[in-house]
């Protein structure tokens, strides 16, 4: 959607600009500070919206903006609607710093409770905002950035809450600079494609072990409300840039879905900063109480076992943990975090629950003792259903790294393994990522649910299956091309005594040419 649309493209530039001239130059400190305004603007609009909806359905709302709010460090309490961001925008620059500051943030961190996920990580966060001139400009460009994607909603037919979070996922691909921790953030077409692949479904637990900002948590939200619109109003899906049946989140958001939803979605993360925006993105995608902890999953302080339906994930490739930091149940002799974090996936299953999860190519190829152990896990103790080889321009520009998607469910048994040579994925495998017409994408969704051992035997093809007695006899090998057969095309060359002789022409009507050349001297 945004490729599309350049007006939102400059707005968010422009919106970025004003926090480095204003003297936030940190990537990290400025999304987190330009997604605690885009937080205040949706907290008023959704606010609004509900209690709009309730009046029009009888249904009972309190406002979240009722009442009174203590100012921390006073006796002094103001009335929660003038801490709404349609009233605290026209107050005059210095006024409204003070303001936002002082009252406005505060009460944002308090929001939902003290005993909350949201209040408790929000404790040590920060309203930095240096001058109030920065402060009117980024409330005047967030204006025009939500103006223009009403427009689009209404002209372009999108849903408003998708769009929007397109947006906020825009701002949010601008931290994920190689690196930190390892951490890619993977794209949303690729989330997608995953959440196609699992299925999750409605009272299904979810989780992610390394969530980010909550990119897959959110993926598989939005799957699940589709899903229920394409059993119960099919006429209301369209078909999404990447291919993909949508629907609009309100479409299917009734309140008894609502509150298994708000139960659905685990995350954790070992950034404190992301558990944040993670917490928020979910928070503005309608999900009122999210659970997104701070936590090191292969640490010794986690233990969550046997518990989830699905997961979803691209855990950091970060190399190497210190050993005695590593959790006891986990058995793989390494310490190698994209190992550990594949067997961390497999015991937070419970049997018959199924993983999607991104992994680099080492894992499936690497001859390495605790790298044929991982792969023993998910073959021998896991029915392994799919690996994907996806380009490795897929992650650019952060990274050219090669990686794949494998798919498994625990206590299954491994029969065969489906493989898919992903070539492309609807984006240029370059830095740019312009979107183009070429994608694997439907086709991989279309061949999985079909997949059939007698039917995929063509290892000629893209996609193939590969019984696993011919796995194990190739050391748990699950590198594509290990299976796959090279087409070889034959190039006809003709007769050295043809080539010359046309080389003889060629030197012959070069010399004619010549020769007419000096006499023109």
């Amino acid at each position: 959607m945004l490729q599309n649309n350049a007006q939102l493209k400059s707005l968010i530039d422009k919106l970025w600009n004003n926090f480095w001239s204003g003297g936030i130059s940190n990537p990290l400190t400025a999304i987190e500070q330009i997604t605690y305004l885009i937080f205040m603007k949706r907290l008023d609009e959704l606010d609004a919206r509900r209690q709009s909806d309730a009046a029009f359905t009888g249904d009972k709302y309190t406002s979240r903006f009722a009442g009174k709010f203590t100012i921390p460090g006073s006796q002094q309490t103001i009335a929660k609607k003038e801490l709404r961001w349609s009233v605290f925008k026209h107050l005059p620059a210095d006024e409204m710093l003070f303001h936002v500051q002082t009252r406005v943030f505060p009460f944002i961190k308090e929001l939902n409770g003290e005993t909350a996920h949201f209040t408790q990580h929000m404790a040590n966060a920060v309203f930095i905002m240096p001058k109030a001139s920065l402060l009117v400009e980024a409330i005047h460009i967030i204006e025009q950035l939500f103006a223009e994607i009403e427009k689009d909603a209404s002209e372009g037919g999108h849903a408003f809450q998708d769009i929007q979070g397109d947006v906020y996922e825009m701002l949010l691909s601008e931290i994920a600079s190689a690196g930190k921790n390892g951490q890619f953030r993977t794209p949303r077409h690729i989330i997608k494609l995953m959440a196609e692949l699992v299925q999750p479904q409605l009272g299904q637990l979810i989780a992610d072990p390394a969530c980010g900002t909550g990119g897959f948590l959110l993926g598989a939200y939005q799957y699940i409300l589709t899903d229920l619109v394409r059993k119960k109003q099919p006429d209301k899906l369209q078909t999404d840039e990447d291919g993909f049946e949508r629907a609009a989140i309100s479409a299917a958001l009734t309140q008894k879905v609502k509150t298994v939803l708000d139960q659905s979605f685990i995350g954790y993360d070992i950034d404190n900063t992301m558990v944040r925006l993670g917490l928020m993105n979910m928070m503005m995608h309608g999900i009122d109480e999210p659970t997104i902890d701070y936590k090191d999953t292969l640490s010794k302080t986690y233990n969550e076992t046997n518990r989830y339906n699905i997961i979803m994930a691209n855990p950091p490739f970060t190399g190497n943990i210190d050993k005695g930091d590593i959790n006891e149940t986990l058995k793989l002799p390494t310490t190698k975090t994209e190992l550990l974090f594949v067997e961390r996936i497999f015991t937070m299953l419970k049997m018959g629950g199924t993983a999607a999860v991104i992994v680099p190519s080492g894992v499936i190829q690497n001859s390495g003792k605790a790298f044929e152990a991982v792969r023993k896990l998910i073959i021998d103790q896991a029915e392994l259903k799919a690996v994907i080889a996806l380009p490795s321009g897929v992650f650019k520009p952060y990274a050219g790294v090669s990686t794949a998607i494998l798919i498994f469910t625990k206590g299954g048994e491994t029969n065969q393994v489906w493989f898919y040579d992903m070539q492309a994925d609807g984006y240029t495998l370059d830095d740019k990522r312009n979107k183009i017409a070429e994608t694997d994408l439907p086709d991989i969704v279309q061949r999985y649910k079909g997949r059939n051992a007698k039917k995929d035997s063509d290892r000629k093809l893209k996609y193939f299956m590969v019984p696993k007695k011919e796995i194990v006899a190739n050391n748990y090998d699950l590198n594509l091309s290990t299976y796959k057969e090279e087409v070889y095309e034959e190039v006809k060359y003709e007769k050295p005594v043809v080539i010359f002789g046309k080389l003889e022409m060629i030197e012959g009507n070069i010399q004619s040419g010549l020769s007419k050349l000096k006499e023109l001297l």
